[in-house]
């Protein structure tokens, strides 16, 4: 199976993916790493304090790793960007906004990142591009939910998803 975790950085998504990976025994794929491993960073953009990849290499590139790997998740809020004929289920993961405005300042995140991605979480924009791409779409809350019980919630609808 191939699993994509996406969602507004700092809702849990690296969290949950990771435990999950672990738990499973599959690879783990931080997108992070593909991106810095294969220098697909095109330039920085200073206005939205973030550095502007390129989206079809890297789609590519993880197409290709998806063709060699059998057990696979995926991690990164672009991963939903993965054609949906690679990828089995997109767990999106959403958190209150209170608790998503801590997280991205704890990471000291400047405010006007902060609020763009409260923003993103806001339009639920990692959730409707998943949907409008057509992917399998599960929503994973990450304020209350322990790990232990996400991870229960990702088994089951694994379980009710296999090809």
């Amino acid at each position: 199976m191939i699993i994509v975790f996406s969602g507004t950085p700092g809702t849990g998504k690296t969290t949950v993916s990771k435990e999950f990976a672990k738990k499973k025994r599959w690879k783990y794929v931080d997108v992070n790493g593909v991106i810095d491993d294969n220098e697909l960073i095109e330039k920085y953009d200073s206005a939205r304090d973030t550095f502007v990849v390129n989206e079809k290499k890297l789609s590519k590139i993880l197409v290709d790793m998806i063709k060699k790997s059998k057990n696979l998740i995926i991690d990164s809020h672009m991963a939903h960007y993965i054609p949906k004929k690679y990828v089995d289920i997109v767990f999106v993961t959403k958190c209150d906004l209170r608790m998503l405005k801590k997280r991205l300042e704890y990471r000291k995140y400047k405010p006007k990142k902060v609020r763009e991605n409260m923003d993103a979480e806001i339009f639920d924009i990692c959730l409707n591009e998943a949907i409008e791409l057509k992917h399998k779409v599960i929503i994973l809350d990450t304020t209350h939910d322990n790990v232990k019980k996400l991870l229960k919630v990702i088994q089951d609808a694994i379980g009710k998803n296999k090809r």
